[in-house]
């Protein structure tokens, strides 16, 4: 069997699969025969074997097939000319697939996967006119008219989804709905397989009745046993060559026991072990079984549901077929080609009165695996089915009964083992109740509706299981702002101990309807904040017909947790790190975050967010989460900032204010810590390094180490033009480029810089638009303080290959680009300038070697900054 696991990697991503050029060339030597280096006659001979070995194997499958598609009472005068149809209609697929195919091995043929489609279709069509009066004979051609119509226009679709590569698309219909459908075509194969045994129609459960019947037992029995042996063949054989065998030898035995017995075809067709006498029917006769005057063209309309329900089901098991393909043979196959092909095969099917079909993968793999890959047996195996369809011979009347259902029952015990059984090990309990339920629902309600409920309970289910993987991890991390040691010392205490001052925060997962009171419960209680505190009357915009907010989220102390964490003191500072949230949705925005912004400011506690998306940021604004002006915004955090101002700043702010980075919140948070640490009036440049005048490197150096007088004399001789060099940048121009060689390290003087990874996704010109009930809006960031990014940087950040989100920056002080200097890596990142009349200062390997060979002790103090700068990136890793 193939591992399922495998198959959906292989769909994801065909570049991701592990077969490499080794595998493949071993693989190739294990199915590689001696055979194949000589095209001579034992070439041919083994063609013409693997040949009839396919058509042993395929063709007894497909009388069940035309069977279970045409098991309408209807229909049963007609069945030795509706079976031809259906084996040249296999004919048909093969020539597609011998003319088309990359694979020079490839069987196709009528498969399984649009069976119940087409048998659905045809009753349909079938009972609404026989209700109506019809006879058989408009009944008949209005039923084959279209489905082979629907078989053809399948096809267009699945050329279509190959040329535009959409087939990705059918994996929007669930793995589990899917195990449903295919088990239920176990179970249908298994009942019309029984069904052919007792020439008895099964359409329903109820129908089971006539096996309790003694002679249809009989029967019966002879198929189900038979269909298990063949099962058990399929499994535990190691020869591929057992199961044709066993195909020959079932009704071999048979015909050996009952002639040796001493009974004629006659006793046998009476007792009811091989089909009725029915004239023969010629070629000529199978295109007459059509009359277009006769057809219902309004029933396209009944059958329109069930014909779109098909085309997701054919063209997902055609890209599963694809993909498994490609798993055996070691190589990766273009599913979307493939799928082009399959599309061409069912057009030029229905086109010719045939029915759906694709790859059939088991003996698409056992042509491959024995070595001989020559499009001559897909020939053959066309001459084979062509001579079946021409002959005078009605196989129904020679063939025994039990041994034609036996290959339906094969089929089904096979489907249904590996979907209600052996699938319970690849999948999750939940997605097993997926398969169970769908199953059962398309016994109750049908095919259309069942998978359409089975569909909708995997969304129910999706919805629940996401909202629990939204979770918050606790991190520990602080800003890359250049503070004094005595600053430090300050910001480790607030960092630090049982209740920090500074609590970050980030958020993994969608936020959403289902998922924001939970999320809400767990910020409270890794805050220590009990949800009870929060105003249950507070308003949304006076005047809407909904004036509480309780009546999207309901009494949040309704939904407390009873298990919160004890002795835990609120922090001043929240920090809310929002770049791991996929999407944010507006049940969210108030049922969550809104309700947490008034929570916190009860409790004075200031909550910033930062690494919002585009979209995450323009719902927070509109549900007047955020502020939602950028000058209102700005003035708000100077505010913030100012000493004498911030206390009543503080108070009243009822929102969460945005960063464009965690590092720029960070930094907006220590800041009022460190001012009021000693003296709460002293200026804000007085703590760290700020402003756009340009610093010398004996400067910031010596403030990052805290340097005594005598140190910064020593410091001092690094303004030698010899010991560095400096750099002038406009924005966005680089300092480096990744994947360079890293000869330095350098440190910011002036301006800002911006560390920038690659990222695999592409530019997304819409990127900025955000798609709202009133129409399209442009959504810029409005959160980035004005002294970082200046609007040339950010512009580029949209147009770039660069990922738009900025995860470090480094202002006056920072030293960046030495990890990859003292691991003597390439570089693992670029790094651009976020404004204009940036300076930093590269001190190379070579300015290094002359400060150790002629002025160690300055060299030393270099070594403790990088030493300092180290530590400081060590602070902020997980």
């Amino acid at each position: 069997m193939v591992n399922r696991d495998e198959v959906n990697k292989l769909l994801a991503d065909p570049k991701s699969s592990d077969y490499g050029a080794t595998s493949t060339k071993e693989r190739t030597r294990q199915h590689s025969s001696p055979k194949t280096k000589q095209k001579g006659v034992v070439h041919y001979a083994y063609c013409v074997i693997y040949a009839t070995v396919n058509v042993i194997i395929g063709a007894p499958g497909l009388y069940g097939y035309a069977a279970v598609i045409f098991n309408n009472p209807v229909f049963d005068g007609h069945m030795n000319a509706l079976s031809k149809l259906v084996i040249f209609s296999s004919l048909m697929h093969q020539l597609g697939f011998t003319l088309f195919s990359t694979l020079d091995y490839a069987i196709g043929m009528v498969q399984d996967a649009g069976l119940i489609f087409l048998s659905h279709m045809a009753n349909t069509i079938a009972d609404r006119m026989v209700a109506e009066g019809h006879s058989k004979e408009e009944i008949l051609s209005t039923t084959v008219v279209l489905l082979c119509c629907g078989t053809a226009a399948l096809g267009a679709v699945l050329i279509v989804m190959g040329r535009f590569r959409l087939a990705d698309a059918v994996a929007y219909l669930p793995m589990p709905v899917v195990g449903g459908y295919l088990a239920f075509i176990g179970y249908f194969c298994l009942q019309a397989g029984v069904a052919l045994c007792i020439s008895t129609p099964m359409m329903s459960l109820l129908d089971w009745k006539h096996i309790f019947d003694e002679g249809k037992l009989k029967l019966a029995v002879p198929g189900l046993v038979a269909g298990l042996v063949l099962t058990m063949t399929s499994r535990l054989a190691k020869n591929s060559g057992a199961l044709p065998m066993v195909m020959v030898l079932i009704p071999s035995l048979f015909y050996l026991i009952v002639f040796s017995a001493g009974f004629s075809f006659d006793d046998l067709r009476s007792t009811g072990w091989v089909g009725a006498q029915a004239p023969s029917v010629p070629v000529s006769d199978l295109f007459r079984l059509v009359d277009f005057g006769q057809v219902r063209w309004d029933l396209i309309a009944d059958i329109l549901p069930t014909w779109v329900g098909m085309v997701f089901v054919v063209s997902f098991s055609s890209c599963l077929d694809v993909a498994a393909i490609g798993i055996d043979r070691g190589e990766a196959l273009d599913t979307n080609k493939e799928l082009a092909t399959v599309g061409i095969c069912n057009v030029m099917s229905g086109l010719t009165f045939g029915f759906t079909g694709s790859y059939i993968f088991s003996q698409t793999i056992f042509t491959y695996r024995t070595g001989v890959h020559d499009r001559t047996i897909g020939i053959l195996f066309m001459f084979a089915f062509l001579y079946i369809v021409v002959s005078p011979v009605n196989v129904l009347e020679i063939s025994p009964l039990f041994f034609l259902g036996s290959t339906l029952i094969f089929i089904g015990y096979d489907l249904m083992l590996e979907w209600l059984w052996e699938v319970r090990h690849q999948v999750f309990l939940t997605e097993y109740f997926i398969v169970c339920f769908t199953f059962c629902a398309i016994q109750v309600v049908g095919i259309n509706f069942g998978v359409v409920i089975g569909v909708l309970v995997a969304i129910v289910e999706h919805i629940f299981s996401t909202a629990h993987n939204t979770v918050i991890n606790k991190v520990e991390k602080r800003s890359n702002a250049v503070w004094t040691p005595s600053d430090l010392r300050v910001l480790n205490e607030a960092y630090n101990g049982s209740s920090p001052r500074i609590v970050t925060l980030e958020v993994v997962g969608p936020v959403f309807f289902g998922s924001a009171l939970h999320l809400l419960n767990l910020i409270t209680d890794e805050i220590g904040l009990d949800q009870s505190d929060a105003d249950s009357n507070f308003s949304m915009s006076p005047g809407t017909p909904h004036s509480s907010s309780a009546i999207l989220t309901k009494n949040p102390s309704f939904y407390m947790k009873s298990g919160k964490k004890p002795h835990i003191r609120p922090p001043s500072y929240l920090v809310l790190d929002l770049t791991g949230m996929a999407n944010l949705d507006a049940s969210a925005a108030r049922g969550c975050f809104l309700q947490l912004a008034k929570m916190c400011a009860r409790k004075k506690i200031m909550v910033c967010a930062a690494g919002a998306t585009n979209k995450a940021e323009w719902i927070l604004r509109s549900h007047d989460v955020s502020l939602v002006d950028a000058e209102e915004e700005h003035l708000v955090k100077e505010r913030l900032l100012d000493p004498e101002l911030q206390s009543d700043a503080k108070s009243s702010l009822e929102k969460i204010l945005l960063f464009l980075t965690t590092q720029e919140a960070l930094e907006f948070c220590e800041t009022p810590i460190v001012q009021s640490s000693n003296n709460p009036k002293r200026s804000l440049s007085s703590s760290r390094l700020i402003g756009v005048e340009e610093q010398s490197i004996s400067f910031v150096l010596g403030y990052i180490l805290g340097a005594s007088n005598e140190e910064q004399k020593v410091l001092s001789r690094l303004e030698d033009k010899r010991c560095h060099d400096k750099i002038f940048l406009k924005s966005n121009e680089k300092v480096f480029y990744k994947d360079t060689h890293p000869d330095a390290f350098y440190v910011v003087l002036s301006g800002c810089v911006a560390r920038q990874t690659t990222s695999l996704i592409p530019p997304d010109p819409r990127s900025n638009r955000v798609l709202t009930g009133a129409g399209p809006v442009e959504q810029k960031h409005m959160s980035s303080a004005t002294d970082i990014f200046d609007d040339k940087f950010m512009a580029e950040q949209h147009d770039s290959s660069f990922e738009r989100g900025v995860p470090e920056v480094w202002r006056i002080g920072g030293i960046f680009g030495y990890l990859d200097y003292l691991m003597e890596r390439q570089r693992i990142f670029q790094a651009a300038a976020t404004q204009d009349e940036t300076t930093v200062a590269r001190i190379t390997r070579s300015h290094m070697d002359l400060l150790q060979s002629e002025d160690p002790e300055l060299h030393v103090l270099v070594q403790k900054a990088l030493l300092h700068a180290c530590t400081m990136d060590l602070a902020n890793r997980p």
